[in-house]
């Protein structure tokens, strides 16, 4: 007997004994219930009845789970690469090849899968393509040995709980990438583009702020973390600090052993750079806290040299 033959005969005998069936429930309180499910266990909710695989698969009941788990790496560039991916794969996303995934799904969640074929740009779609690894998507990456950031492309591995990174241009890979090292591209440009600076009227000594650097100008840019320091001919103190005013901003990184210092025009800036020292591009202001907090849990124990 079918999943759902099953469940139609027991509401009819819970019905002749009197007592209630869970889809008799209120659509609100019914609702209530769905939202506190796991992932795992709406997934097999979802392959009772027609009426509860609809509601298991709405996407406000798989919104509150996207964001939980997946909010830190998940963004705009990562939404567009999975409206691409939909695209491409449409036609060639078959009955038969959905069937196949989904049987692959159950054995992990220990669960029979949806009597149809998950509907496409569904968040639980979405959700179950990342969690087994079937998707790539764009995120950075922390290196805690440079402290930098760099743009790759980030696949989830849920025997591990990690990520391996792939990056561009050549595609070199890195393995078991955890959860703290990677975050949602503040910025969505390509790393071969300038970023375009719009903080550099308001910056101060102490400010913190991450800065786009290239080795050469046929490499990508990375974001690297810096301070912004005193001119020279600055005291240094609060009350007679006049560094704001000057067209001339010092940029400092402090995880050298000895401190290396860039200088950038305020109104003017431009990539500046040369083949020794590297090349020097846009800059992002880091105002919150947690960027601030996470840029120093990275710090070197020992100073880079």
């Amino acid at each position: 007997m079918s999943s759902e033959k099953k469940v139609c005969a027991r509401v009819e005998n819970v019905k002749e004994s009197g007592e209630i069936s869970i889809l008799e429930l209120p659509e609100l309180v019914l609702d209530s219930i769905l939202m506190k499910l796991s992932p795992a266990s709406l997934f097999t909710m979802a392959g009772v009845c027609k009426s509860l695989r609809e509601m298991c698969r709405s996407d406000h009941v798989w919104e509150r789970h996207m964001e939980r788990k997946w909010g830190r790496v998940i963004g705009a560039a990562a939404h567009r690469e999975w409206q691409a991916y939909l695209t491409m794969k449409n036609e060639s996303l078959s009955k038969a090849k959905n069937k196949g995934f989904l049987g692959s799904l159950s054995t992990e969640f220990g669960a029979k899968p949806p009597m149809n074929s998950l509907p496409d740009g569904s968040i639980m779609s979405w959700y179950l393509f990342i969690e087994k690894g079937k998707f790539w998507f764009p995120a950075q990456v922390y290196n805690r040995e440079q402290l930098s950031c760099y743009d790759a492309q980030i696949c989830y591995d849920c025997h591990t709980d990690t990520f391996t990174a792939r990056y561009p241009p050549y595609g070199t890979m890195e393995g078991g990438v955890q959860w703290e090292r990677l975050r949602d591209p503040p910025v969505v440009i390509s790393a071969h583009e300038l970023h375009v600076s719009d903080c550099l009227n308001e910056l101060r000594p102490g400010d913190h702020i991450e800065i786009q650097w290239r080795s050469n100008t046929e490499y990508l840019y990375g974001w690297w973390y810096a301070v912004v320091g005193h001119l020279e001919s600055c005291n240094q103190t609060d009350n007679h600090c006049q560094c704001h005013d000057s067209d001339t901003i010092i940029v400092e990184f402090n995880q050298y052993s000895i401190c290396q210092r860039t200088i950038i025009d305020r109104n003017n800036h431009f990539e500046e750079g040369n083949e020794t020292e590297g090349f020097y591009g846009g800059v992002r202001k880091l105002n919150s806290k947690d960027e601030i907090a996470m840029w120093k849990q990275l710090w070197p124990s020992e100073a880079l040299e």
